[in-house]
C-alpha cells in the first residue's frame, strides 16, 4: 500500500478532473518523468565519482583563481 498525503491527493485529483485525464495516465506520466530525471542524475553523479577516482579534482589554487577571476 502506498501512503499519499492528503492534500497531495486532492491536487493529483483536482488534475485528473480538471484536465479531464485517467488518473492512471497522471500517475504514469509523472512516475515517469520522476524516474529519468533520477536516472539522470544518477549518471551525472556516476560520471563525477569516475573523475573522482581518476584524479579528476581541481587544486585549490584553481579554485582560488577561480573566484579571484570571478570578482574581476
Amino acid at each position: 500500500m502506498i501512503a499519499i498525503e492528503d492534500s497531495l491527493l486532492e491536487r493529483f485529483h483536482r488534475l485528473a478532473s480538471e484536465t479531464q485525464r485517467p488518473e492512471a495516465d497522471i500517475i504514469s506520466e509523472a512516475l515517469s518523468n520522476y524516474l529519468n530525471s533520477d536516472a539522470q542524475y544518477a549518471e551525472i553523479l556516476r560520471q563525477r565519482m569516475e573523475s573522482a577516482d581518476r584524479g579528476g579534482f581541481v587544486s585549490d589554487q584553481e579554485v582560488s583563481q577561480f573566484f579571484t577571476t570571478l570578482g574581476d
